[in-house]
């Protein structure tokens, strides 16, 4: 197929990138060990881990995982922790001893959590300890045989450690009290590790690295099968990329506050700076915008990147607006539209763009990018696709379609997922026999090779970076005893993209409440799913068959907003 993006490539990016080395997330990560051993890997709350401690550590917690835990090669292990050192340490202790990520999102509900971790078969998991209650509620009913505990301090070093964990637990609460029969404590499960011997499985590029959860339409998330192969492609396209602006001899300090276990924090911060020999600066908890500037003032960061929400948080604080930015080199965006506003005003504080991409869960994630050296500081379109990356832009009957005329954006290229995790008929509903991924996003191509979005998935909500489907939220919703029938949308927000709206239709002779609608959905779901508006209906609009007309209720919302 013709590739008109080709001519617009930033001077000396290569076409096409090489696999045929057989490169994996583990050799990678190994060589870098290596090669940068010295060098401060990763860095949270003032604490630097290099390279060769990273080394070791992961090292012996897949030993651990292998000869005191007993997991068979190819078992999946759950990682349940925001950016905190103990990440990354699990993490690459998992990929090297042969198994597979499963990433969760702390936030879950029990039966958010429950699903996964069934979902997924995950034998083994490593929890911080805040959230270690969640799983408590739902442990018996999953294949757990092995937990891990961690507080959020353990890796501080003393006395730090012993005076963050001493915070949280007794004077800020935030670790409830918890049961775990047979867990045991992250450092020790080190401690034993140290003693024992990595067995060096051959890790292939067809081996499966990460089952990264996507949100499901039917209400259930789905497991994105992700291969060495398509980590590492995505890993080797990005650093393709921006390969003119980045320096290995010199080493970049990134800014990683979007959560790891998001597969866009993942590849473009952890593993793709991983490689460049880089120091990943971890914040934990980016909502607290103050303490965020606080650590940023702290270094003189070269990479951040972040969602639309995040930057313009940023934006709006006085002390992030007077921070040296000289030392800045990249911006990247993701996860969310960026809007001109965010990147107008990013351009006047720090003098620097802002460079969005595109991309999904079942993409590894990026498919496409703002070129590097650009001077436009917004253009409204997701750049260019990446290297070995093909898009089509195709017709309801799968039929390409030329430039300027809108359709479905599909992609094929090397990052593109294997399928879903036990799903063939789900797996069958998004590819095409050619390898081309459905995206359910419509676009279209202009002549020079970009892509602009002209529309999403129909039902899909974005809040904040994040994807909400409807389906699970009415049937969280519909479980109430007092609802008949509840149809989800997203509605404007100019905080957070979208805020999640529910119409609620209830049970005859019963009145509820839309705090107890919302009681019940933050029992049930995680908080940027709950639904931030509540409208109670006599009834819903339906087709002839009976099925809610979600675009009904937008188009009225739309309406109403006008």
């Amino acid at each position: 197929m013709d590739k008109p993006w080709l001519t617009h490539y930033p001077a000396g990016t290569p076409a096409e990138i090489d696999l045929s080395g057989g490169q994996t997330l583990v050799s990678i990560f190994e060589d870098s060990c290596q090669r940068f051993a010295r060098r401060s890997a990763f860095s949270c709350m003032g604490k630097s881990m290099s390279y060769a401690e990273l080394d070791r550590k992961s090292a012996a917690f897949g030993a651990w995982l292998q000869k005191s835990a007993g997991l068979e090669r190819g078992a999946r292990v759950a990682l349940m922790m925001p950016n905190i050192l103990q990440y990354p340490v699990a993490l690459f202790g998992v990929l090297r001893a042969g198994y597979t990520v499963v990433n969760v999102n702390p936030l879950y509900t029990p039966r958010e959590l429950e699903h996964q971790l069934v979902d997924s078969g995950a034998e083994a998991i490593v929890i911080l300890s805040n959230f270690a209650g969640t799983l408590e509620d739902v442990l018996s009913k999953t294949p757990l045989k092995k937990v891990v505990v961690t507080d959020f301090g353990d890796m501080l070093g003393f006395p730090k450690s012993a005076i963050v964990n001493f915070v949280l637990r007794r004077v800020k609460k935030m670790v409830p009290a918890y049961s775990l029969t047979g867990h045991e404590r992250l450092n020790d499960v080190l401690a034993k590790g140290e003693s024992l011997m990595l067995d060096r499985p051959d890790v292939t590029q067809d081996d499966l690295a990460f089952l990264q959860y996507t949100g499901g339409t039917t209400g259930l998330s789905k497991g994105a099968m992700l291969t060495h192969r398509n980590m590492t492609a995505n890993l080797l396209q990005m650093r393709a990329w921006i390969q003119s602006i980045i320096e290995e001899d010199n080493p970049e300090i990134v800014i990683t506050a979007l959560p790891l276990y998001h597969v866009f924090s993942l590849v473009c911060n952890c593993m793709l700076f991983m490689s460049l020999g880089a120091t990943n600066v971890l914040i934990a908890n980016p909502r607290d915008i103050p303490a965020f500037v606080k650590e940023l003032a702290q270094h003189r960061f070269t990479v951040i990147t972040g969602v639309n929400t995040l930057f313009n948080a940023l934006l709006a604080d006085d002390g992030f607006r007077a921070l040296d930015f000289s030392s800045l080199k990249w911006a990247g965006a993701g996860g969310m539209a960026l809007q001109k506003a965010v990147a107008e005003r990013w351009y006047e504080v720090t003098g620097g763009l802002i460079q969005e991409g595109y991309g999904l869960t079942e993409t590894s994630p990026v498919v496409s990018m703002q070129p590097t050296g650009s001077d436009i500081v917004f253009s409204g379109t997701i750049g260019l696709p990446l290297p070995s990356t093909n898009v089509a832009i195709r017709d309801s009957e799968g039929r390409d379609l030329p430039p300027g005329e809108s359709g479905e954006l599909c992609v094929h290229g090397p990052q593109v997922m294997k399928g879903y995790w036990q799903r063939a008929e789900a797996t069958a509903d998004v590819m095409y026999e050619d390898g081309y991924l459905r995206t359910g996003d419509i676009a279209i191509m202009e002549e020079s090779g970009h892509f602009r979005i002209v529309d999403r998935k129909k039902d899909m909500i974005l809040v904040s970076g994040f994807n909400v489907y409807p389906n699970e939220v009415e049937n969280v919703v519909t479980q109430h005893p007092k609802v008949l029938e509840a149809a989800c949308i997203g509605i404007p927000d100019p905080k957070s993209t979208e805020a999640v709206k529910i119409f609620v239709v209830p049970e005859s002779g019963q009145s509820p409440t839309a705090e107890e609608i919302i009681a019940f959905c933050r029992e049930n779901l995680t908080g940027y799913k709950v639904p931030k508006h509540v409208e109670f209906r006599d009834d819903l609009p339906k087709t002839n068959v009976g099925k809610i007309l979600r675009r009904a209720l937008r188009d009225e919302e739309m309406a109403r907003h006008a």
